[in-house]
């Protein structure tokens, strides 16, 4: 199995909380900046998205905090799709340090919404795979 999708982030000072640690919203942000970078390497934008009249949404996300990272923690952040059969798919995603410690796991579930009807699309999978130069990115 490849390696999943990953993109290098820098911790900054601002993003951290009094404690010292990165503040818990910006774990988020982290997983999101993996998307869309996946996405762009896969060759999908903004753009490419909102002329096939879709876009993603964000349906559910859980996040385990397994270890505190601090301002000028390099980490690596992973971005890996599921796909089932229906209308959702599922983002496994892994931050991790440089030296492997893994500070955090955060699995989503998305899918593609219709922009005019405002309901999920019945096969996302078929969606990123017409749109991807590269699918396999997306294990596709």
């Amino acid at each position: 199995m490849a390696e999943p999708f990953s993109v290098p982030v820098t911790v900054r000072g601002y993003e951290t909380d009094v404690q010292g640690h990165l503040n818990q919203s910006v774990y988020v942000n982290y997983a999101e900046h993996a998307r869309w970078a996946l996405l762009k390497e896969a060759g999908i934008s903004q753009s490419g998205l909102m002329s096939k009249g879709v876009g993603p949404v964000a349906l559910e996300t859980t996040i385990q905090y397994r270890r505190e990272l601090l301002a000028g923690d390099e980490v690596e952040v992973t971005c890996d799709f599921a796909w089932g059969e229906g209308k959702t798919f599922r983002i496994r995603q892994t931050i991790r340090k440089t030296d492997g410690t893994v500070a955090a796991e955060i699995t989503a579930v998305g899918g593609l919404m219709d922009l005019k009807a405002r309901k999920l699309v019945a096969d996302p999978k078929e969606y990123f795979r017409a749109l991807a130069s590269e699918p396999q990115l997306f294990g596709l």
